[in-house]
């Protein structure tokens, strides 16, 4: 038997005298995916970061054993720590979208790992930096190699951060859902090159919520609850077998797992005015005709981010929108939320001007458009207070005076299912789901007609995202709202979506409704996508009754 690449016996981490971390053992052989699963504040994420000596100040580890390819690193000092990370063990951040810095060119981001190694001479780095970005399917690695993180998609960014983490090829590669940013194209070509590098003999260590990509590349999984894990086997027994409740919880929010449309956190309806706003869904909110949008990039190339586009959204309708990183599925919704002109084409709003209106002449009627952010926590000013956050977006025409204000953001976080008590709150003192809560209620504050989600639960564990598109479909039924609702899961847009377009360059490939989309796919890049997608056995991600 070879020496594992990762041994673990009774490893516990605490902050303070509280432990998060309690009392975990596994082991990572050469060429095998161990998978650590659970919700947010499992302690998941603690004990990756731990594996690296990177748990953080006040951190107190210990443990029996905690070995790489055959070597203690428990009395490891920072210096020791630095030859270790990158070379023995690639590290793929959590966060792509702030994991980057912002300040440094996506090339030289990279190539920091082998200059710090003092691998090869200038000119090699820079052709392993394109050698990595092509592996990794950045397209156009010569351009992308000299923008700044904030010129790329989130996909692009964390296909960048893959790149780093694997640039010394280290035999142990440990990912924090290096999958989360990532359309279901790019997922799986990431998954087969990470699957690639299991067959070379790489051990990984997959920390994810993802559970349909887990049972497509891990070997074993170990379910996390409160620091511990409470079931540990094979893939095909924990996930088609589950033997603790908490595990088949986790299963049983899969979007997959429901029929199109019903609630899938297993909790009731919110306890909000039980009677839904009757709105007919043939009156037309949005209509967008034949839009444009082309940007020049640091080449000097003009390139078209949005060609010929044209949709419409009925009052209380869902309308998806698919693709992959770079599709221009955001340009669009920054073109409706007129943060963006269009070079060609218009949006009207209720039938007026919008796109073409000034922007004096769209100020009183933004309230009626609003935006949930893929990243809330990036979107929030961290010195504001929950409170402060939401009474910023109330208008002050409505609810005048600091009591009345207070009030309303009250109740907002309320419909969001928040207590008052976080209200004096600063976001991060809060999970990864009341943030998002937080979001939506600030997205609620204005009395939108229409709410655009860009990838409002990607960031989610497959509980919190049950829960927060429960909710979401709780106050469209209450409110009469209508949904922009861009994602690259596919899962989720099968599940929330009445409508669907399908954008692929810059265009609308395929559009009609979510059932005959992804029942019925007829364009070939459609089909493309739906074949892409993990699926968790036994159990189909797409199509069946709606």
């Amino acid at each position: 038997m070879s020496t594992p690449v990762l041994r673990v016996d009774d490893l516990t981490v605490a902050f303070g005298g509280e432990p998060v971390v309690g009392g975990v053992s596994f082991e990572v052989a050469p060429g095998e995916c161990f998978a650590i699963v659970g919700e947010s504040g499992s302690g998941k994420s603690v004990t990756a970061r731990t594996l690296l000596g990177l748990a953080g100040d006040g951190a107190d580890v210990a443990a029996t054993t905690l070995e790489l390819q055959g070597k203690s690193v428990l009395g490891n000092r920072d210096r020791d720590w630095r030859r270790v990370r990158g070379r023995q063990v690639g590290f793929v951040l959590q966060d792509a979208l702030v994991s980057l810095d912002p300040l440094r060119t996506v090339g030289r981001e990279i190539g920091e790992t082998l200059r710090l190694h003092r691998v090869g001479s200038r000119a090699r780095r820079r052709e392993r930096v394109l050698e990595l970005l092509a592996t990794v399917g950045v397209p156009e690695p010569e351009l992308r190699a000299r923008q700044l993180p904030h010129e790329l998609s989130g996909g692009q960014r964390q296909r960048a951060l893959i790149a780093s983490a694997i640039a010394l090829d280290p035999p142990l590669l440990i990912a924090d859902e290096p999958t989360t940013a990532l359309d279901v194209t790019v997922q799986a070509q990431i998954l087969e090159l990470l699957a690639a590098m299991k067959d070379r003999g790489t051990g990984l260590v997959l920390i994810s919520h993802d559970l349909s990509v887990v049972s497509r590349l891990a070997d074993r999984v170990a379910v996390m609850r409160h620091g511990r894990f409470v079931e540990q086997g094979s893939v095909a027994d924990v996930l088609t077998a589950p033997s603790h409740p908490y595990t088949r919880t986790l299963l049983d929010a899969v979007p997959a797992t429901h029929r199109k449309g019903s609630r899938l956190s297993g909790a009731p309806s919110a306890d909000m005015d039980p009677t839904p706003v009757d709105q007919p869904r043939d009156e037309v909110l949005v209509a967008a005709e034949h839009l444009v949008k082309r940007f020049r990039g640091p080449d000097g190339v003009e390139r078209t981010a949005v060609d010929d586009v044209s949709f419409t959204i009925g009052v209380g309708e869902t309308l998806g929108i698919v693709g992959e990183s770079g599709s221009g599925k955001t340009t669009t919704a920054q073109l409706v939320l007129a943060l963006l002109a269009p070079d060609e084409g218009t949006v009207r709003l209720r039938s007026a001007p919008w796109s073409e209106a000034t922007e004096a002449q769209r100020r009183p009627r933004r309230r009626q458009i609003s935006v949930i952010y893929q990243d809330p926590l990036g979107s929030f000013d961290p010195r504001w207070t929950v409170r402060r956050i939401v009474e910023d977006a109330v208008p002050p025409e409505t609810h005048r005076g600091d009591v009345a204000r207070r009030q309303r953001a009250a109740a907002l976080l309320a419909d969001v299912g928040l207590a008052e008590e976080h209200l004096d709150r600063r976001p991060l003192l809060l999970s990864g789901g009341q943030r998002q809560r937080v979001a939506i209620a600030r997205a609620l504050a204005p009395g939108p007609a229409l709410i655009v989600c860009d990838e409002p639960v990607s960031a989610l564990d497959v509980t919190i995202q049950a829960q927060v598109l429960d909710l979401l479909a709780d106050l469209q039924r209450r409110l009469g709202l209508s949904y922009l609702f861009i994602s690259h899961d596919l899962g989720v847009v099968h599940h929330v979506a009445d409508r669907v377009l399908v954008m692929r360059d810059g265009r609308i490939v395929e559009s009609g409704s979510a059932a005959d989309i992804f029942a019925n796919p007829r364009d070939p890049y459609t089909r493309a996508l739906v074949a892409s997608v993990p699926r968790p056995a036994p159990q189909p991600i797409l199509g069946g009754p709606s």
